[in-house]
């Protein structure tokens, strides 16, 4: 059986791209600058579950996305975790945090309402996100 993407990462994200391990995805939420790295191997919970060598690329993906994003947006702080306790399958956030954000200083979930993108924002934040990883060499 091959990868598949559990139903709530699905329907709370857009695709924006592969990398070598893992797929790329933004969370509909126009709030918060917000992806997760998906690493595309079947049954995966924790990181300690993927190879050594999946490993050290899931961190080296993790790497190129965070400096993607710090050189793109220039957050005041950039949250990266693994968490995962309602959706059991492997993913790892990326968040841009800034002070003025909704949030701040408090974690993004669970305090406000998501806010759905628009499709030309969607699409307009994905280009973005493409490009600054092939200025990365990501893609």
């Amino acid at each position: 059986m091959k990868f598949k993407l559990d139903s709530r990462l699905e329907n709370d994200s857009f695709y924006v791209c592969d990398l070598a391990l893992s797929q790329l995805r933004l969370i509909n939420d126009e709030q918060f600058i917000w992806l997760v790295l998906v690493p595309r191997v079947k049954g995966v919970q924790e990181i300690i579950d993927l190879s050594q060598e999946q490993q050290v690329q899931l961190w080296q993906e993790s790497a190129c996305l965070s400096r993607a994003l710090r050189e793109g947006f220039g957050p005041d702080k950039l949250n990266v975790a693994a968490l995962g306790n309602i959706v059991a399958q492997l993913h790892m956030h990326h968040i841009c945090r800034f002070k003025n954000d909704v949030a701040w200083p408090a974690p993004v979930w669970g305090r406000q309402a998501m806010i759905a993108y628009s499709e030309v924002a969607k699409e307009k934040l994905i280009e973005q996100f493409k490009y600054l990883l092939s200025e990365q060499g990501a893609l």
